[in-house]
């Protein structure tokens, strides 16, 4: 069986910066252990699957370990591959989610923008370990659908920190958002989930799912420009609309093969 794979750096317009992500497209869906272990072999923080639907693609995404709920850069780089490498004709692509309902990608310019659930942030009791795994003590700890949200005192602290990402692995959540205000952007963020395969994720569209709506409340503003300030980093130009958020960037074709199976 040969399949056609796309490697994309997401929220990035360079390639070695951004977040990877591979993108796969079947005819039909294969065995889960397949999809799988496709993603397994692959080892980039995650594998995109698309097949057609009479509106657009079915849409899942999977870690090396695990599939997920979620995934914003995946997602930019799947837009990406129906764009600009398999020349999409319309300016708006519809995915099809199992747990995230209908996600779109539209073209604005020379950015690719998602349209994608707001996830509120909320109150929580911090969970067992994290402050000793995180090594900090953080200004305040919420909750989220899926991550655990750390507020820190600055930029240089969210950028200085590291975790213990053994015990990172033992906190029970998906992964842990840290972020403080940014010095040259309205907020900096990183994202560690290593129990799920990824001890730090580059760049985090679902992450700012949770992200936007905190910082717009806090900032008293809808648009908002953010930075993910992994070693990798990447760029995200963001809007609060209510339920949903809008999380935009760019991205970048660094390989394109098949894979035979």
């Amino acid at each position: 069986m040969k399949l056609p794979l796309y490697q994309i750096d997401a929220f990035a317009s360079e390639v070695f910066s951004g977040n990877p992500a591979a993108v796969c497209i079947l005819d039909s869906w294969l065995e889960d252990k397949v999809l799988q272990g496709i993603a397994a072999e692959n080892n980039l923080p995650e594998t995109a699957f698309l097949v057609r639907n009479n509106e657009g693609f079915d849409l899942r995404w999977f870690t090396p370990a695990t599939e997920v709920a979620l995934c914003g850069h995946a997602t930019l780089a799947s837009g990406f591959v129906l764009f600009s490498c398999l020349k999409w004709k319309e300016d708006v692509i519809r995915f099809k989610t199992r747990k995230s309902g209908q996600l779109v990608v539209a073209r604005r310019g020379d950015l690719l923008e998602m349209d994608f659930p707001a996830r509120p942030a909320h109150a929580t009791n911090p969970p067992p370990g994290l402050e000793a795994a995180l090594n900090v003590r953080p200004a305040e700890v919420l909750g989220s659908a899926e991550d655990i949200l750390v507020l820190l005192e600055s930029e240089s602290t969210v950028r200085d920190l590291q975790p213990d990402f053994a015990a990172l692995g033992r906190v029970e959540c998906r992964g842990v958002i840290v972020t403080a205000r940014g010095d040259r952007s309205d907020f900096v963020s990183r994202f560690f989930a290593p129990r799920v395969g990824i001890p730090e994720d580059p760049v985090t569209g679902s992450a700012h799912c949770v992200l936007i709506p905190y910082w717009a409340n806090v900032l008293g503003k809808k648009t908002l420009h953010a930075l993910q300030v992994s070693k990798r980093g990447g760029e995200l130009f963001c809007e609060e609309r209510g339920e949903r958020v809008r999380i935009a960037g760019k991205a970048v074709l660094y390989l394109e093969g098949i894979i035979s199976i």
